[in-house]
This record gives C-alpha cells, structure tokens and sequence, in this order.
C-alpha cells in the first residue's frame, strides 16, 4: 500500500513537472516567436523605404521628362545677379555663408562633387561649399525646401527626373537635385519651394567676361521646366565646362 502511495505521489509529481517543461516551452517559443516579429517589423521599416522610392520611380521611368510633374508655369521667370567668385577656392570644411537662398555662384571649396550622384536627401547631401563648386564646373542644381521633403508624390517626381540622367559619359548630364534647408539660409518666396541655380558666362562663352549667377523658383517639381532650364543653360555655359 505504501508502496503503490509513493508511485502514485511520484507520479504527481513527474505531472507537475511535465506541465511545468511544457509551459516552460511554450513561453520559451512565444518569445521566440515575438521576437521574430519584432525583427521582421524592424527589418520591413528598414526596407520599406527604398522599395518605395523603387516602386513610385518605376511607375514614372517610362515617362518623358517633360511629361513628369507640373508643367513649366509652375516656375516663375529666371532672376540673373553679378557673379563673383570664379577660381576662389578655399579649404574643405569651411563653413560658408552664402547670402542668397539659394547660391547660384560665389567662393567654394576646393573639392567638388563626383557627376555620378543625382539626388540626394538631407541626410547625405554635400555641403553647399562643395555644391558652388559644381555650379564652377557647368552643374546645374535644382534645389529643394522642407515642404517638399515631407510630400512623397513631389519627392517621387524628383526621383523620377533624376532618373533621366544616368549617362554619366554625357556632361550634359551635370545635373544634381539636392535639399535646401533652414540651417542652410534664408527660406524660399513665399509659395516657392524649389530653386534652379547655374552660373552663367553668357552668350559670347568668355569666362574673363562678366558672369552671372541665374536662379530660377518654381512651387511644383516640373521635368517640363528642368528641360527648358537646361537647354537654355547648358553646362558649356559656365566658367569651367570642361571639368567633371
């Protein structure tokens, strides 16, 4: 009797136990479970950004630059300034302060950025000191403020006109979109939220003759106004074309 007792309280006892592991597995598969979870939602959130661009880009791809955005009424007339500035390079890492927003010309940095980057978000846009030099060489910059950084169908436009320019071997392709930012200088016009900027030597090609800063405001992306802006301002017209 006492016997069949102690089987019977040992066999209790190897229940509990058993129940135990079993719940023991089982939170320890939840957990598992959830941080799989977790890992996929961190690595979609990683990865829903640049598929998204991809896909809007796609959706464009197909489009002739002229047909991507707003027509070219959505920029205002060209403004021209004296230029200054050409061959006056100072030392990477200088802060500069460029008085108009933003610079079409003035003093740069000595280094310049590569032809092969077309867009860029704020996160990783070379300074302004760099870009000016770029706008030396024949590039023609189309700026963009805040309110479009925060529109995903205006930022789909930029990204799809920039996709037109892949021909790196084509210096007509000097052409870069690049942010405009509040710690960068002055807002835009009111209304305006992207700007053109080249700097011009003028009709008669001499770079020792007067130069002019031009910039162009436009509300809307327009591929119609990057087209006209860049067949009006090549990069032949610019006190050093010649150089990448």
């Amino acid at each position: 009797m006492a016997k069949q007792q102690k089987n019977e309280r040992q066999a209790k006892i190897d229940a509990i136990r058993n129940q135990q592991k079993g719940a023991e597995r089982r939170r320890g598969l939840m957990i598992v479970g959830v941080c799989a979870v977790i890992a996929l939602l961190i690595i979609g959130a990683a990865a829903y950004g640049p598929i998204k661009n991809w896909w809007d880009v796609r959706q464009l791809r197909d489009l002739d630059l002229a047909t991507i955005g707003a027509p070219a009424s959505a920029c205002q007339d060209v403004q021209e300034k004296d230029a200054t500035g050409s061959g006056d390079h100072v030392d990477p890492g200088t802060e500069m302060d460029y008085q108009d927003a933003p610079p079409a010309f003035g003093p740069h940095w000595s280094e310049w950025d590569s032809i092969d980057r077309k867009f860029y978000t704020e996160g990783d846009r070379p300074d302004p000191g760099m870009l000016v030099h770029n706008l030396e060489h024949g590039y023609t910059l189309l700026w963009y403020d805040d309110t479009i950084a925060d529109d995903d169908q205006a930022m789909a436009d930029l990204r799809a006109i920039a996709s037109k320019f892949t021909d790196d071997s084509n210096l007509r392709n000097k052409f870069k979109i690049v942010p405009w930012t509040a710690d960068d200088g002055a807002a835009f016009p009111d209304g305006q939220h992207l700007a053109f900027t080249h700097w011009s030597i003028g009709g008669d090609g001499d770079p020792s003759g007067d130069q002019t800063g031009i910039t162009q405001y436009c509300s809307e992306p327009s591929g119609d106004a990057v087209e006209q802006f860049l067949e009006d301002y090549p990069y032949t017209d610019s006190p050093e074309p010649g150089v990448m």
